[in-house]
């Protein structure tokens, strides 16, 4: 069983490759009016891309949406840039 650590330390991974996916694909436009664009909240945004929020899976459907790619694609490209044969559960 992995202790609490290890699963923190997990997560933060996850969420930093949300925090590059997230920049990579809102690009040069700015925080605001990516989200005044796409009905998203700037604190999921803002504390997205700095690796300090998880977002609800509705949020990650309607980021998808925002960046016109499906939730399969965006969750595809998060996962491209975790390290190879990573995993959050150990069996």
């Amino acid at each position: 069983m992995q202790d609490k650590k290890e699963i923190t330390k997990k997560k933060k991974i996850i969420l930093t490759a949300l925090a590059k996916t997230i920049k990579e694909l809102r690009g040069k436009q700015s925080q605001f009016k990516f989200c005044s664009e796409n009905d998203v909240p700037i604190d999921i945004i803002s504390k997205s891309e700095r690796g300090l929020k998880d977002p609800q899976l509705t949020t990650i459907f309607k980021l998808a949406e925002a960046f016109s790619l499906s939730p399969e694609e965006f969750v595809s490209k998060i996962a491209s840039k975790l390290p190879e044969n990573f995993y959050l559960i150990e069996k």
